[in-house]
């Protein structure tokens, strides 16, 4: 692999805001004035089409201070019962439109799925089977938190059809996991990854986050050598971003104890460089994969995809969502259920199901989604197909856009050629930089999103 760059001058340039383009146009632009109509509509446009099902499960025994998924903490299991009835009820709904289509793709996120029970895993899973045609090689993963399960929970999982899995594991250092609110043993997850390996699971996700209170390169470095030798297939290293005012849990970490912007890039760019060096490719952001992964072999065959589920090799799917907050792709549309479970029972109970807000893309969002996607992805750009798909001279359409690359060219951020532009390995870090000249939507938005870097 190439020599990652790290210049600092580039990073004290560009480090603003930005979307992480998980979807064109953002979550920011949902409206209300779509309907479960609408959705319904575009899944009648792709009958064909196989499906990546998400099923969000909310619940979380504990807070962990950092965190800013949509969660609900309790530590009644009562209430995941209550919780799978209504999904039941929204499987049964949905599945109507989705008879003749089959889930090559599977994903349990939240909140924490492995909060549920061996029992209430089970019924999850035979509700799913009962409701959804699954292919016979589909891909199941599902998120872990290792601090409540024991290693006999992965033979269910395993049992059940996972095959893949991603670990939250954030630091290993006491200090820094005790001011999260998140302190786990550390022997127990590289046991839980040893038993997974042996069960078959071919695929392990590990999640770190920099910029957590009490993080130095130093302490991080010590966690990326235990992760690197529990020798992860893919591994993210995330960017945390304070903001107590949205995220009310994060007011719990005193702001005093964070590390500084500059503390935080320095762990960010040892980080890079240390993956470089044990053979992690950079697929992009804050993703790492090893070269013989499915990711880095889908990015170098220029077939990578990138959804609300992040990096992703099924680009031929749609994604649709179940439970509260759960957010659907299809085709040209994007579909959000209710945030709170409260409002996800009430609309269940009304309507059996629980759309409030989505996105119908226009022609012109399809092409800028699709260019964004291509940059992002492959860290390259051909207008070739693009002015063969739409019909358009991409210089000419895109020629304001084109000129705002100039700056970048001047930095070496972007290669032009003949037929588009390519971003060396010293513009990697800022391809969502990039990708934002062709957003319509984000020049006036940018302090809506996290810092990039």
């Amino acid at each position: 692999m190439a020599e990652f760059t790290w210049d600092q001058q580039l990073i004290d340039k560009y480090n603003l805001s930005g979307p992480r383009y998980t979807s064109y146009p953002t979550a920011l632009e949902f409206s209300e004035k779509y309907t479960n109509a609408d959705f319904e509509q575009a899944l009648s446009k792709y009958p064909e089409r196989p499906i990546s099902l998400y099923i969000h499960i909310p619940f979380c025994h504990t807070l962990c201070y950092f965190c800013a998924c949509n969660k609900v903490i309790t530590r009644h299991k009562e209430k995941a019962d209550i919780y799978l009835d209504y999904l039941e009820k929204e499987m049964a709904y949905r599945a109507q439109s989705l008879k003749d289509r089959k889930v090559n793709q599977f994903h349990l996120g939240g909140g924490t799925p492995t909060y549920l029970v061996p029992a209430q895993m089970r019924r999850l899973m035979a509700m799913a089977r009962k409701y959804f045609t699954f292919t016979d090689d589909v891909e199941m993963g599902i998120e872990i938190d290792p601090r409540r399960i024991e290693l006999n929970y992965m033979d269910m999982l395993v049992e059940l059809g996972f095959n893949r899995i991603s670990i939250g594991i954030q630091d290993f250092d006491k200090q820094v996991q005790e001011a999260v609110n998140r302190v786990q043993d550390q022997q127990f997850i590289a046991d839980l990854i040893s038993h997974s390996r042996e069960l078959g699971i071919n695929s392990i996700n590990l999640d770190l986050i920099y910029g957590l209170p009490f993080q130095t390169v130093d302490k991080f470095a010590y966690t990326l050598e235990e992760v690197i030798k529990l020798n992860p297939d893919r591994l993210s290293v995330f960017n945390y971003a304070h903001l107590p005012a949205r995220v009310p849990g994060q007011a719990k970490i005193k702001e005093e104890t964070l590390p500084t912007a500059k503390t935080k890039l320095d762990i960010f760019a040892y980080s890079i460089k240390r993956l470089h060096q044990a053979d992690f490719a950079f697929i992009g952001m804050d993703h790492f994969a090893k070269p013989n992964n499915e990711l880095a072999l889908a990015q170098k065959a220029g077939v990578l995809h990138r959804n609300f589920q992040g990096y992703t090799t099924h680009g031929e799917a749609d994604l649709v969502g179940l439970g509260c907050s759960s957010i659907s792709m299809v085709g040209d549309t994007y579909a959000q259920n209710a945030k709170t479970t409260m409002e996800y029972y009430e609309l269940v109970d009304k309507q059996e199901q629980a759309i409030v807000k989505g996105f119908a893309l226009s022609e012109e969002d399809c092409l800028r989604r699709d260019v964004i996607k291509q940059i992002i992805c492959n860290f390259s750009l051909d207008y070739r197909p693009f002015e063969q798909e739409y019909g358009i001279d991409f210089k000419e359409h895109f020629k304001q856009e084109l000129d705002l690359l100039d700056t970048f060219i001047a930095d070496g951020i972007v290669i032009p050629n003949e037929f588009g532009f390519t971003i060396p390995e010293r513009g990697k870090l800022f391809v969502r930089h990039v990708c934002m000249v062709f957003d319509e939507y984000s020049n006036v938005k940018r302090a809506s999103f996290s810092r990039i870097l």
